[in-house]
């Protein structure tokens, strides 16, 4: 209701069909403050002659603007002089009407003036609102289709990397490259997903679904059932995410690889949730075959573990592997929400 009252208020003065339309309108509602002032009449104590007619002239200048109002204030200033101002129905002369009319007309001017400078400032306002729009509209586009250029780049080099891999003969370098080729992708996907231009939060629930299912069909593994626990209200910084998504997809492959055999059948449990010190906890856990016997979590063999140790430290945080209460492992993340 407020939004409709500010567009309406905008389109002040009215610009009716026709110019003639505005004073008829005029005309009609100084005939109509005429008649409630004729039917006070009989109330009134002698006096009060412009009773009902400055509402008329104040009306007619916010809804038709100046011209109009003018033409409603000489109207209503000769109906008040011919028929509530002594000598009545007549135009006679003498210092009371000269007195009268003479504060009738500074009142009127006062009001009109006030008037077309309000309306001239709010035309100036809509104005710049308006230009305003346009601006933030053409951000926008920018803003995506920079978004677009960017992952459009990361997916190139990513197939770049991926032709590469196949003139590699060692078994090692081939691996790392493909393995490479995977993140730059997924940053891409993930780049492409977040960010706003208002560089505002989003809401991770999706988004980690998306991803974790996403890996699964990458992997091969749609048998393995995927759980994503992400209350709905919460948001996190755009400039966390990415970090945040790359953990949490290291973590998720890192159970596919080596949690679930070719043959093995569980389930991966991924839950995010902020503690009352404004801490986010990220958890990803599995039923697997869980982590290998001697394992020093302190000893970062895997690249994808140190990754994972770097990602945690842009994100003010600590990255942890540990045994999950079923029996497989867990990955924990925890960092501020706010840096």
């Amino acid at each position: 209701m407020q939004r409709a009252n500010e567009r309406f208020i905008e389109r002040l003065p009215l610009r009716l069909p026709r110019a003639w339309h505005s004073y008829a309108c005029v005309a009609s509602l100084c005939a109509i403050c005429f008649f409630l002032r004729e039917l006070a009449e009989p109330l009134l104590p002698p006096g009060y002659p412009f009773l009902s007619f400055f509402p008329a002239v104040i009306l007619s200048s916010f809804l038709f603007g100046v011209r109009p109002g003018i033409f409603a204030a000489l109207i209503c200033g000769l109906l008040s002089w011919y028929f509530f101002i002594a000598p009545q129905s007549s135009f006679g002369v003498n210092s009371a009407v000269v007195t009268a009319m003479a504060f009738y007309i500074g009142v009127v001017a006062v009001d009109i003036l006030v008037i077309h400078w309000m309306q001239r400032a709010n035309y100036n306002l809509a104005v710049e609102r308006e230009r305003n729009r346009k601006l933030a509209d053409n951000r926008e586009l920018l803003f995506h289709e920079l978004q677009h250029r960017v992952s459009n780049n990361l997916q190139v080099v990513a197939a770049l990397l991926s032709l590469h891999r196949r003139q590699v003969r060692d078994e090692e370098a081939r691996k790392v490259m493909e393995e490479a080729a995977g993140r730059l992708a997924l940053i891409g996907k993930i780049s492409r997903a977040l960010y706003r231009p208002d560089d505002t939060g989003q809401e991770i629930g999706a988004l980690l679904d998306m991803l974790s299912r996403d890996l699964a069909e990458a992997a091969g593994r749609e048998d393995i059932g995927l759980v994503v626990d992400v209350p709905g209200d919460l948001v996190v910084e755009a400039d966390t995410m990415v970090p945040l998504a790359l953990v949490t997809a290291e973590a998720v492959s890192n159970a596919f690889e080596h949690g679930f055999d070719s043959e093995r059948k569980g389930n991966i449990h991924i839950a995010l949730a902020k503690d009352d010190d404004g801490m986010l906890r990220l958890r990803v856990s599995d039923d697997g075959r869980g982590l290998p016997a001697g394992f020093d979590p302190d000893a970062r063999s895997s690249l994808g573990l140190r990754i994972a140790d770097v990602l945690a430290s842009q994100l003010g945080g600590r990255f942890m592997l540990t045994p999950s209460a079923s029996g497989g492992a867990m990955a924990m993340l925890d960092f501020p929400a706010r840096r």
